[in-house]
């Protein structure tokens, strides 16, 4: 505890690092408090039924990923997701059409034309979401709409609004990766999920020392320790990695010859590369039931029900093959083997053992895959881990932090956030965070 305290008060003698975390501290706080400012012509204490259905189901999930704000009618009630969707469909483009590859290898330029494009059809995808959102209010509170409303008149700048929120909250999170500390989409996810956890915790502690099978004190002591394996293992999924040594040749001055014996660095190849994005994509796909049936006159068939039941096994079968397809994918286009073999070769560096070029790469690509599988599955399960808990009748809320998107999003976004503070402090010679702790960086756990 003395450590980490003195690690803290480093953190507040770099006026730099205090700068950005008093500058996310702040922007965290501006998106809480939009959660709670309510659409013009809602009646807040009368959104009983809208908070009954996300109280559970996959419109739990919904809420949750938006802070809360989704069952509060608020003006950020469609959250971050409709972003998440449209950076979805731009990668896959970018994957799939020549003019969006060529786009890609621009360099900042190229990135900066997906963004718009992106941010162009998360506008599009507004527009379709935010009319969905506001005719299930209605289904389910139409008694929250004041006395007297237009319809009408209620729908289009309610729509606008949404979309704005949405928007801004994007702004937001550009401004903590830009101003602030970690990757702002990622924090502002996290922050809507912690704000959840205070009330699923005080719901499990009521119901296991009140129900008559809740098992009292052993049953809660037991969830906890299930609780803490999970939590880490993720970490240690999240930071295992395989060094890959690289030798880099001395060139001598004379006649230009190299020779062996230069320094040698490492590539850490990490057994979860694609990060939280994977997790992310996948239950942003998930969430399409939930549009569906909005446009539609009834709840749909046996499969789309089953679809909006996250306890259901076609729910977590099709969602942990969405996250093995996605973590192969983000892998694919976050790492090229190809490209780190060129760039071995252009600075006169080589793997030992392993020809440059071509045979360089497709070791590189052997790695990834052998990492790739075994890392994409366990993040699957950990995935699904909540219908598990469901089993032990642990309250719907509570088991969302048993694995899930829940777990694996906050593990991944403090751990990020964490090395982002330890750079701070290491490159100004203070011992950083993850030092202090039991949680290491990257350099110091093997995968294998």
């Amino acid at each position: 505890m003395k450590k980490l305290i003195e690690t803290l008060k480093n953190c507040w003698k770099i006026e730099d690092l205090r700068v950005r975390i008093l500058t996310t501290i702040a922007f965290v706080a501006i998106y809480r408090f939009g959660s709670f400012v309510v659409l013009p012509g809602i009646n807040p204490g009368a959104l009983a039924k809208l908070q009954e259905q996300t109280a559970g189901g996959l419109m739990s999930l919904l809420d949750m990923f938006s802070g809360g704000a989704f069952s509060n009618a608020s003006i950020f009630a469609l959250g971050i997701m409709p972003y998440i969707s449209a950076s979805i469909v731009m990668q896959l483009l970018a994957v799939a059409v020549p003019y969006f590859q060529k786009m890609q290898r621009e360099g900042e330029s190229g990135r900066k034309k997906i963004m718009w494009y992106t941010r162009v059809l998360t506008v599009f995808i507004l527009f379709f979401q935010a009319p969905s959102y506001l005719m299930n209010l209605k289904m389910q509170s139409a008694g929250a709409l004041a006395a007297g409303l237009d319809w009408t008149m209620f729908m289009i700048p309610s729509t606008i609004i949404l979309a704005a929120g949405s928007m801004f909250i994007l702004w937001l999170g550009e401004r903590i990766t830009d101003k602030g500390i970690g990757n702002g989409v990622s924090m502002i996810i996290m922050i809507g999920i912690i704000a959840r956890l205070p009330q699923a915790f005080i719901q499990e502690v009521t119901s296991r020392f009140t129900a008559i099978t809740g098992g009292g004190l052993v049953m809660f002591i037991v969830e906890i320790i299930i609780l803490y394996a999970v939590v880490c293992a993720a970490i240690l999924l999240t930071q295992a990695v395989r060094r890959v040594p690289v030798q880099y040749a001395k060139r001598l001055t004379g006649n230009g010859r190299t020779q062996t014996g230069g320094a040698r660095q490492y590539i850490p190849l990490k057994l979860f590369a694609a990060n939280v994005m994977p997790i992310i994509f996948a239950q942003a796909l998930m969430f399409i039931p939930i549009v569906i049936v909005s446009y539609s006159s009834n709840q749909g068939g046996y499969i789309l029900r089953n679809l909006m039941d996250h306890t259901s096994w076609l729910y977590n079968v099709i969602f942990a093959i969405l996250i093995i397809a996605f973590t192969y994918f983000y892998t694919a286009i976050t790492l090229n083997p190809t490209q780190m073999s060129e760039d071995m070769k252009r600075n006169n560096g080589f793997i030992p053992g392993v020809k440059p070029g071509k045979p360089t790469a497709d070791y590189i690509e052997t790695i990834m895959s052998r990492l790739t599988l075994p890392g994409s599955l366990f993040i699957a399960f950990i995935a699904i881990m909540p219908v598990f808990a469901r089993m032990m009748n642990v309250q719907d809320g509570f088991a969302q932090f048993f694995g899930g998107t829940s777990l694996l999003i906050l593990v991944g976004v403090v751990i990020d956030t964490l090395q982002q503070i330890e750079t701070h402090l290491t490159t100004r010679h203070y011992e950083g965070l993850l030092n202090a702790g039991h949680v290491r960086s990257t350099r110091g756990v093997s995968a294998y």
